[in-house]
């Protein structure tokens, strides 16, 4: 009997539907269609949605401009789970409406700490003469 191979990551189907989800919520969060004060006075960005492989589970991750108040944004967003989750089945047709969960989006972070590694003194000195925007002169020419 053969054996299931891993999969690498998410399905064309996967990611296809989770763009749709991830337009849908930022529709609705944009158009302020959900009345909560909270969510109204926060421009919240959903840069990533991940599905399940079924295709039943949604993990969008957010963040509020600027970072500011992420703690009372996502809650926000737990609570009105069940308005947003119409709301998202109504604009994208699927089979069933997918359950909704909110994480803190976290790509942010880690650029600024790949930004901050790349700049450290340590870094610099590696790169020599081409840091300072002067191509360096390659060997035999």
């Amino acid at each position: 009997m053969a054996q299931k191979q891993p999969t690498q990551g998410p399905s064309q189907r996967q990611q296809r539907v989770a763009e749709l989800v991830r337009h849908a919520l930022a529709e609705v969060l944009q158009r302020g269609d959900i009345q909560d004060p909270v969510l109204g006075s926060h421009v919240v960005t959903v840069p990533e949605v991940r599905m399940s492989p079924d295709l039943k589970l949604a993990t969008a991750y957010v963040m509020p401009l600027g970072g500011q108040d992420e703690a009372p944004v996502i809650a926000a967003l737990e609570r009105n789970r069940k308005v947003l989750r119409q709301e998202v089945a109504r604009r994208v047709n699927l089979k069933y409406a997918p359950e909704l969960r909110f994480r803190r989006d976290e790509t942010f972070d880690e650029a600024a700490r790949i930004d901050a590694l790349l700049r450290s003194d340590k870094v610099q000195r590696d790169l020599g003469p081409a840091a300072d925007g002067e191509p360096e002169a390659e060997p035999g020419h």
